[in-house]
């Protein structure tokens, strides 16, 4: 009996399409018979135009949708290899990107979260997500990002050794025209960076956005992130950093002409490596 009635609803629907085709060889016909001039034919042929490049669009989408995702895949891992310094032209990221152990850990209490996978985990949508993020009270929200996840990806730089070379993190906080996102290397003790670069920041040409040049990025290499007392002390100043003057390990340039930015910067490092950031990881992991 079910199968009598799963033909004859086949047999109405054949009969229904059969009718539609007819109907539409008829308008067809008809939209063709009118003079090019007709309103009716003009509107007509701009509908099924519309209608045309909307299913091209539709399915060009679709199908490039893994090759972006890949793509995006590719460039952060190219921005981690690039903040510890390993990135050179023609190098297979893939390959290169096997030294990295990551993981994810939770902010509030600094231990690695075992069973959430890195791969899959997004910070930056974990931080726009109520159940997955808290909000940033507003006196302590020096960084300007209202909410921080309650996870965040952590990557380790190992050696054949399995031992540990350089600690990434993931960092943000907004400059003067937008949310600047970076990433923060540190060596094995916790303090002493290695490189800093941002991959995704929108200021001003030529001024605030001199974040991503090189040679103001190697001013990074070598500072100290906390004093003695274990304060987030490192920032940007105004004009060049004497060396020879006490302090200078926690100091380094400021972006000339870009003072909200260079505030920017100092203020989501601040953030980012407080009790509020990375601090609780980072002293679980450094005082194993």
């Amino acid at each position: 009996m079910p199968n009598n009635t799963s033909e004859q609803q086949l047999t109405q629907w054949q009969v229904k399409w059969q009718e539609w085709k007819e109907k539409a060889k008829v308008y067809r016909d008809r939209i063709l018979a009118l003079p090019n001039d007709s309103f009716e034919k003009t509107l007509a042929v701009a509908f099924w135009v519309c209608m045309a490049c909307a299913v091209v669009v539709a399915f060009s989408a679709v199908a490039l949708r893994p090759l972006q995702v890949s793509n995006k895949a590719a460039d952060m891992k190219k921005n981690i290899l690039e903040v510890v310094g390993l990135w050179e032209k023609g190098l297979d990221i893939d390959e290169a990107f096997k030294q990295f152990d990551t993981k994810v850990i939770s902010l509030e209490t600094g231990d690695i979260i075992e069973d959430m996978d890195p791969n899959t985990f997004d910070m930056r949508k974990a931080a726009k997500d109520p159940a997955m993020s808290k909000e940033i009270p507003r006196e302590r929200d020096i960084a300007g990002i209202k909410r921080k996840p309650k996870y965040a990806t952590v990557y380790f730089l190992k050696d054949d050794s399995g031992e540990v070379k350089a600690i990434v993190l993931p960092v943000w906080g907004y400059g003067l025209w937008s949310t600047m996102y970076g990433f923060l290397a540190l060596e094995p003790d916790c303090n002493t960076v290695i490189g800093i670069n941002f991959y995704d920041q929108g200021e001003t040409p030529g001024l605030g956005g001199e974040v991503v040049n090189p040679d103001w990025r190697a001013l990074w290499k070598g500072k100290k992130v906390y004093d003695e007392s274990g304060a987030p002390v490192l920032r940007l100043v105004k004009g060049s950093v004497n060396p020879e003057q006490a302090g200078s390990e926690y100091k380094v340039d400021g972006l000339a002409g870009a003072t909200l930015t260079s505030n920017g910067v100092s203020n989501l490092i601040r953030f980012w490596m407080s009790e509020d950031g990375y601090k609780p990881f980072l002293d679980k992991f450094c005082g194993q």
